[in-house]
C-alpha cells in the first residue's frame, strides 16, 4: 500500500509518527469516509468542515497528521453511544487551507471556536497523535470548553519521541516537494483531490521541527485525562510514564479499595504501534470505559 512505501522514501517509520500513520485501515476492514452529509463552520478565521455521528453526549474526535481518517470503523464504533463530531484540521481534507501557519495552539482555538459555535458547553475532546497535541493546547488553552480529554498517541515535549523522529521531522519541510506528488497520486491523494499535499507536508514540517515542552501547562490541567498508547509506540515509554506522572500518576499505590488513585488514567494496548492504534478494536474499549465512568469523588 502508498504509505509504506512513501514512508521507505521519507524517512522512517518512527519519524513519521506525528505526522502520516500507515493505513492499517486495510487490515481493519475500513476505509476512507469522508462524510457527504459533513457541514462548514467559519470560525476562528478558518473554514472548518466537520462531521456528526451518532447521538449523546459530545465528543469532539481530533485525527492524526495528514489523513482526516485516522480512526477508520473506530469512528463508528464510538459514535454507538454518543454523538462524535469528526473536524477536519487546517489545510486537512477537505478544511481548506490559510495563509496562518499550522500551529497545535491556533489549531486548537479553531476547535474552542467550534465547540462554542455548535452551543455544546463542555465536551469531550479526543485526539490522536497530531490530532492529540490540539486536543491537549485546546484543555490548556480554553478549559471551559473541555469535560474529559482522551489522548492517543501523544507526547508533551519534542524529546518525547525517539531522537531518530526528532531528526525526521527536522528533514520533513525539506523533503516535502519529493513527498508531495507521491500522495497526491495516491487513494488518499485521490479522496482529496482538493489538498496541496506539498504545501501540507512543508507546513506540517515548519511546525514538527520546532521544540516544544508543554510539561508546565500539563502539571495545570483541570481536565480529567487519559493518556493511551501502543506498546510499540513512537514515543518513549519514559515519556509515557512523565507525561503519566505530570498529570498526578504513578505517585502511590492506591489502596485496597483503590480511592487512593489518581482521577486520570494510563493505558497501553497491547501488540499495537503507533500506526495501528488509531484503529486497533482495544482502543474504543478503554475510552468508552473512561469516558462512561463516573467522576472520582473529592
Amino acid at each position: 500500500m502508498f504509505r509504506r512505501d512513501f514512508l521507505k522514501t521519507a524517512m522512517t517509520a518512527a519519524a513519521m509518527a506525528a505526522v502520516l500513520p500507515v493505513d492499517a485501515k486495510e487490515k481493519a476492514g475500513a476505509s476512507h469516509t469522508p462524510g457527504s452529509s459533513g457541514q462548514f463552520a467559519d470560525v476562528n478565521g478558518q473554514h472548518i468542515f466537520y462531521t456528526v455521528h451518532g447521538s449523546g453526549k459530545p465528543l469532539i474526535l481530533l485525527h492524526g497528521g495528514i489523513d482526516p481518517d485516522s480512526f477508520g470503523s473506530n469512528l463508528a464504533a464510538l459514535a454507538k453511544g454518543r454523538k462524535v463530531i469528526a473536524p477536519h484540521l487546517q489545510a486537512h481534507g477537505r478544511t481548506p487551507d490559510t495563509a496562518r501557519p499550522l500551529r497545535s495552539e491556533t489549531m486548537a482555538d479553531d476547535i474552542a471556536a467550534l465547540i462554542t459555535h455548535l452551543k455544546l458547553g463542555k465536551a469531550d475532546v479526543m485526539g490522536y497523535s497530531l490530532g492529540s497535541s490540539v486536543a491537549l493546547q485546546t484543555a490548556i488553552r480554553h478549559p471551559e470548553v473541555v469535560d474529559r480529554l482522551v489522548l492517543v498517541s501523544s507526547a508533551m515535549k519534542q524529546d518525547g519521541f525517539y531522537p531518530e523522529a526528532v531528526t525526521a521531522f527536522k528533514q520533513l519541510k525539506a523533503n516535502a516537494t519529493s513527498i508531495g506528488p507521491g500522495v497526491k497520486a495516491s487513494p488518499l491523494g485521490k479522496t482529496y483531490p482538493d489538498v496541496d499535499w506539498t504545501n501540507l507536508f512543508t507546513k506540517v514540517g515548519d511546525m514538527t521541527e520546532r521544540p516544544f515542552d508543554w510539561s508546565a501547562d500539563v502539571a495545570k490541567l483541570h481536565a480529567r485525562t487519559q493518556l493511551v498508547y501502543a506498546d510499540a509506540d513512537a514515543i518513549r515509554p519514559e515519556h509515557m510514564v512523565e507525561f503519566w506522572k505530570a498529570l498526578g500518576g504513578g505517585q502511590r499505590d492506591a489502596g485496597l479499595d483503590g480511592s487512593l488513585r489518581p482521577a486520570s488514567e494510563l493505558g497501553i494496548v497491547p501488540g499495537a504501534t503507533h500506526y495501528t492504534l488509531a484503529v486497533d478494536p482495544m482502543l474504543v474499549a478503554m475510552v468508552e470505559r473512561f469516558l462512561g465512568a463516573m467522576p472520582k469523588a473529592t
